[in-house]
């Protein structure tokens, strides 16, 4: 099992296949997420794919999604 800390350099992480909202557009400007075989979910911003990574546990991201869902982070495009 691979362990990747926060900060840790994308390019460092092996096997995991990166994914991004089909809702982006060709400019570059993505979020990036792959899950480790841990479980663990790495976030990355695609305009620099070689830049650090932050991890979150399966629970965080489920915490986050089920907030963008409900619109409580609407806010930050107002």
């Amino acid at each position: 099992m691979q362990r990747v800390e926060n900060g840790a350099g994308a390019s460092a992480i092996e096997g995991v296949r990166w994914r991004k909202s089909r809702h982006s557009g060709g400019n570059g400007n993505c979020v990036e997420l792959a899950r480790l075989s841990s479980g663990d979910v790495v976030i990355r911003n695609s305009r620099f794919p070689d830049g650090p990574v932050l991890v979150y546990t399966r629970e965080e991201i489920a915490a986050f999604l089920g907030g963008v869902k409900e619109g409580e982070f609407d806010f930050t495009l107002s």
